[in-house]
């Protein structure tokens, strides 16, 4: 399994299109958080990095997809998914090790944000929430491997990287906003809205970045990386 995943690795960072993916990030985050009107930290008046949460589910829609597109098409594309067959790793091992190399890349996006933090408990008087910040990292990590395991399980369908990209982004932003979407209609008011809405990313991505730690919201993210992990590993038994 860490075989495969330091094979992945060291295949993402082989190539520009790693470091690009880490500085397209860092940049767009930069860009809204401290330049751009409106969206600018220094504009709201408050040492507070809510700002930068509220964006990053938007941008890691796409980030994610981008990492994750060539897990298993590229695989299939090439011929060698035979070949890893051939090793002496299970399908859970296989998909487990893509999965963590995943984690592991996003972890290399995201541990340069913390200087967004340092920045502003540098220029605050007051100080910073630091709870509430440590809560919304917490929750950024599970968004985030959430849409991983989203993203994996996609790339296992085809054997094209950029439909998989497509279809992983796609299904991504449903499961993070569409059930937020269809509680907000008149026909579930008062009766299916919350349950529907608890459905979705979003909320529960919400609850754990206002800083509380509810074991529900835990439990909803591990179940749903768990059962798109299932349904890869159930695809790999099919090819």
């Amino acid at each position: 399994m860490w075989s495969v995943c330091k094979k992945e690795i060291n295949q993402f960072f082989s190539s520009l299109t790693g470091y690009i993916a880490i500085l397209l990030f860092l940049l767009v985050n930069g860009v809204f958080l401290f330049l751009l009107k409106g969206s600018s930290i220094f504009d709201s008046g408050y040492a507070s990095l809510d700002k930068f949460f509220e964006l990053a589910p938007w941008i890691l829609i796409f980030l994610v997809p981008a990492i994750s597109m060539r897990s298993l098409s590229e695989e299939y594309r090439e011929g060698t998914f035979e070949l890893l067959q051939t090793m002496p790793v299970t399908n859970w091992q296989i998909i487990l090790g893509k999965y963590f190399s995943i984690l592991v890349i996003i972890l290399f996006v995201i541990v340069p944000t913390l200087l967004y933090v340092f920045t502003i408990k540098t220029l605050s008087v007051a100080g910073i929430d630091s709870g509430g910040i440590a809560g919304s990292y917490l929750g950024l990590m599970f968004l985030a491997a959430t849409f991983a395991s989203i993203s994996l399980c996609c790339s296992g369908f085809t054997n094209n990287a950029v439909v998989a990209f497509l279809i992983s982004a796609f299904a991504c932003l449903i499961i993070y906003f569409g059930f937020g979407a269809l509680s907000k209609l008149r026909v579930f008011q008062g009766n299916a809205d919350y349950y529907l809405e608890m459905l979705g990313i979003d909320f529960h991505y919400q609850s754990i970045s206002r800083g509380v730690v509810d074991s529900r919201d835990i439990i909803y993210f591990l179940s749903l990386i768990f059962f798109f992990l299932l349904i890869t590993v159930k695809s790999l038994h099919k090819r």
